[in-house]
C-alpha cells in the first residue's frame, strides 16, 4: 500500500479517472468498484496529515488504517464530525455520503447496474453543478 500523501493523492485521482472511463465505456460494475477505491485513497491521504516527521505514530492507529471501511476511515481522518455538520445544511452532500458509505471492497464480487454505478459516480465526482465527496475530501488533504 502506498503510504506517502502524494502517492495516495495521485492514486485517488487515478482511480477516479479510471472509474469515469469504465462508466463511459459501460463497464458499470468495474466503475462502481474502482470509484470506491478513489474515496478510500482520498481518505487515507487525509489521514496522513496526522503523522509528524521524526515521530513514531501510535501503532493502534496505524493498524486501524489498514481497512477498506469508508466510515471507519472517515473517523480516523478526523473528518466525521465536520462531514456530519456540513451534511445538516447540504442535502446533496448528505445524499452523496449516504450512497458512498455503503461501498465495500466486496463490491468486486458483485454486478452493478448502470443506475447504481452512475449514482456512486455522482456521489463521488458530483454532477457538474455541485461537487462530490472526492472534491470535499481533496480540499482537506
Amino acid at each position: 500500500m502506498a503510504s506517502e500523501r502524494a502517492a495516495l493523492q495521485q492514486l485517488a485521482k487515478l482511480r477516479l479517472e479510471e472509474a469515469k472511463l469504465l462508466a463511459r465505456e459501460k463497464y458499470f460494475s468495474g466503475a462502481y468498484y474502482i470509484a470506491g477505491y478513489a474515496i478510500e485513497c482520498a481518505l487515507k491521504a487525509c489521514i496522513t496529515t496526522q503523522f509528524r516527521a521524526n515521530e513514531i505514530p501510535d501503532k493502534s492507529l496505524v493498524d486501524k488504517i489498514y481497512t477498506h471501511k469508508l466510515a471507519d476511515l472517515l473517523k480516523l481522518a478526523g473528518l466525521e464530525k465536520l462531514l456530519d455538520a456540513e451534511r445538516q445544511n447540504d442535502a446533496d452532500l448528505d445524499r452523496r455520503w449516504s450512497v458512498v458509505k455503503n461501498w465495500t471492497e466486496q463490491a468486486r464480487y458483485s454486478i452493478y447496474t448502470e443506475e447504481q454505478a452512475l449514482a456512486i459516480m455522482d456521489a463521488i465526482n458530483g454532477d457538474g453543478r455541485t461537487e462530490g465527496l472526492f472534491q470535499w475530501l481533496s480540499a482537506r488533504w
